[in-house]
């Protein structure tokens, strides 16, 4: 597979990461052979970066990959976060005593004694970026991380804290139908040797050949209540990428596959991190890497779903707190 940098100065990962939030339940019930089964084979494919957190499970997720390393040590970079409590009141916690308590849960958890990449899931406002990043450069110090990540911020926050300690990677949402990260991060990023992780670059999954249906969402899905996926903003939505799919279905590629490759794209900085615990979908979301995507077919794209297209917020007013705003 091919290689991109994670980081100026970081390892060299597979271009195709994977998120492992599924693994905890987030998008319906979950099965640790199936997890099992999915993280084998990444390593058939050559994907070499997995994202966890510490929110995914309360541990759970960690915990599936742990059990999983410990008979096949060393093949992935592995990245964690910490930083959303979610009860009794969702808050965030970016305190030097709590950043270090988290961590030394993820490294038991994942059985491990260092992470290579770790990051603040969501930023503490209370707290000064610099504050927070000095907390974690002294853990990059003391070896238990390899390097510092920031997620969900805007570009003013990446200049503040590259001004302390380098930042690694940041990782924020962006997809065909979330591309507020080119109103700058993107470029910051680019400028400031630091790798952009982009998670749901397959958009939840409107942009499978079959549309999901919401109606049948199970209780612990982050979807139920996500506007995007509501009425009347889910028809609409559908409804535009339903020609996207029939532009995939002509070429000969699975609609998850052209999204991904279209983040790919974007910048030879950019790993996305598309979830699934099904080897069937990694499968099928690897041949993004076979996609040739030159400026014709990017600017078809851009005519079949032209930024801004979508309808509804990307998260809930609930899910929208910590998520910094720009532009």
């Amino acid at each position: 597979m091919e290689q991109r940098k994670l980081g100026a100065n970081g390892p060299d990962v597979g271009a195709l990461g994977l998120g492992c939030m599924s693994f905890a339940g987030f998008y319906g019930p979950t099965d640790k052979a199936e997890s099992f089964a999915t993280l084998r084979r990444a390593l058939d494919l050559g994907i070499t970066h997995l994202d966890t957190a510490l929110l995914y499970g309360m541990g759970l997720s960690e915990t599936v990959i742990g059990e999983f390393i410990r008979d096949n040590p060393n093949e992935f970079v592995i990245a964690s976060k910490c930083g959303i409590v979610p009860k009794p009141q969702r808050h965030f916690n970016n305190k030097p005593d709590y950043v270090r308590e988290a961590v030394e849960g993820s490294l038991k958890r994942l059985g491990v004694d260092h992470i290579p990449l770790y990051y603040l899931h969501r930023r503490e406002q209370e707290i000064p970026v610099e504050e927070a990043v000095e907390t974690m450069a002294a853990l990059v110090r003391e070896g238990k991380i390899g390097g510092i990540g920031l997620s969900e911020i805007a570009p003013s926050t990446l200049e503040r804290a590259c001004a302390v300690h380098p930042v690694m990677a940041v990782q924020n949402e962006y997809s065909l139908w979330t591309r507020l990260p080119e109103l700058g991060l993107i470029q910051a990023c680019k400028r400031l040797g630091v790798a952009f992780v982009a998670f749901s670059p397959v958009g939840r999954g409107i942009f499978a050949d079959t549309a999901p249906d919401p109606s049948s969402f199970g209780e612990n899905d982050f979807r139920r209540v996500n506007p995007r996926f509501e009425e009347p903003n889910w028809s609409t939505n559908n409804a535009r990428v339903d020609a996207l799919r029939a532009y995939a279905r002509d070429h000969g590629w699975s609609t998850a596959a052209l999204a991904t490759a279209w983040t790919l794209a974007q910048g030879d900085h950019i790993i996305p991190i598309p979830g699934t615990r099904s080897p069937a979908h990694l499968d099928q979301l690897a041949q993004s890497l076979d996609i040739p995507l030159g400026p014709t077919e990017l600017e078809e794209i851009e005519a079949i779903l032209p930024v801004g297209f979508a309808h509804g917020d990307r998260y809930s007013a609930a899910q929208q707190i910590g998520t910094e705003l720009y532009c």
